[in-house]
């Protein structure tokens, strides 16, 4: 149930679920990318302050939650520097996981999403337990292997706090039978040191998300590193990366380039030498809306509209990607069901 093999040909990754139809890192949200498709639901993991992992994008919740109507936290509000940015707002280091559970989810962009506004209020902030729950339901109810592409959210600054996410996450793991390289999961860090740190604990697959440049890990900033992502993208720094990672998850524009007009360019090395490296290929993040596709892709200039998602990603398809993260689900499997069919 935990394990698979082989993988599909190209992976369908369930990005925060579906967030193209309901609030990102909702069970509502990862159902429905499974239910559309989806081969792998991605949360992204945060500590609370009993040390329970939930899933959010970020640390800070006001933008996901409806944090700022509840007077009984009002207390909590604070500004913290996260990863070298000030941020002001809710951290959800500050609640426990029974206080989080009394908050609601929301919609994160609801000028780009306003149909998903109708959703705000309903769903809890899952924990990561209740994540690997319904991959393992929904794998027996579709006989398909529902992977689970965890990544750990700001791994230097939960260490720093007395919070690391690593071993809460391995220990979740192993208690619920993911154990080996062909284990139904990804584990993802825009951080080095910590999947170093991992992989000498583990033989669970990794990967190294990277930024576009001039990006650079914050664990080198802390670390004075003066290296960055670009470093990471030649073809020593992708040896370097094969020696603890099983494959890389870039910023898509770094598999294929923007002009100046927002119009895709030719796809750059980056896949054959991660390839060549023996680096799987998973570029973030494909959204069907006009505000987030090449120009040559849009529909409009409604930027709350849908272009033309499919192509887009078939473009990045034929460029040799062995998987992606999308918004949404059903048009990522339409069109990696188009491409490699016989």
């Amino acid at each position: 149930m935990t394990s698979i093999k082989p993988l599909p040909a190209v992976l369908v990754i369930g990005h925060r679920g579906a967030p193209a139809y309901r609030p990102e890192h909702t069970i509502a949200s990862y159902t429905l990318a499974i239910e559309y498709g989806a081969d792998v639901i991605e949360p992204d993991l945060v500590a609370t302050q009993d040390g329970e992992l939930v899933a959010r994008h970020e640390n800070e919740i006001s933008g996901t939650t409806d944090v700022a109507g509840h007077p009984e936290f009002a207390s909590r509000k604070a500004t913290k520097t996260i990863d070298g940015v000030a941020l002001s707002g809710w951290f959800t280091e500050d609640f426990t996981l029974a206080e989080l559970r009394t908050l609601r989810a929301k919609e994160r962009i609801p000028d780009i999403r306003p149909d998903n506004t109708r959703y705000n209020g309903l769903y809890l902030i899952p924990t990561f337990q209740e994540v690997i729950d319904l991959a393992k339901a929904k794998t027996l109810e579709t006989g398909r292997t529902i992977t689970i592409y965890p990544e750990t959210k700001h791994p230097s600054y939960f260490q720093s706090i007395g919070l690391p996410l690593e071993q809460r996450l391995l220990d979740k793991l192993a208690a619920n039978g993911y154990s080996g390289p062909d284990a139904a999961v990804f584990i993802q860090s825009f951080e080095v040191a910590n999947l170093k740190a991992l992989r000498a604990k583990t033989d669970l697959p990794l990967i190294q998300l990277l930024s576009a440049p001039p990006a650079r890990p914050y664990d080198f900033v802390a670390a004075g590193d003066a290296r960055g992502y670009a470093e990471l993208i030649t073809p020593a720094g992708l040896a370097e990366v094969a020696s603890y990672a099983d494959g890389i998850g870039p910023d898509k524009n770094m598999v294929i380039p923007r002009d100046a007009d927002a119009r895709l360019l030719a796809p750059t090395s980056l896949v054959a030498d991660a390839h060549a490296a023996g680096l799987l290929v998973h570029p973030y993040t494909f959204r069907p809306e006009n505000n987030f596709l090449p120009a040559d892709f849009r529909s409009s200039t409604d930027k709350t509209a849908r272009g033309d998602a499919y192509g887009e990603i078939t473009r990045f398809l034929q460029a040799g990607i062995d998987g992606l993260f999308s918004d949404d689900a059903f048009v990522a499997r339409a069109a990696v069901d188009a491409f490699t069919a016989p």
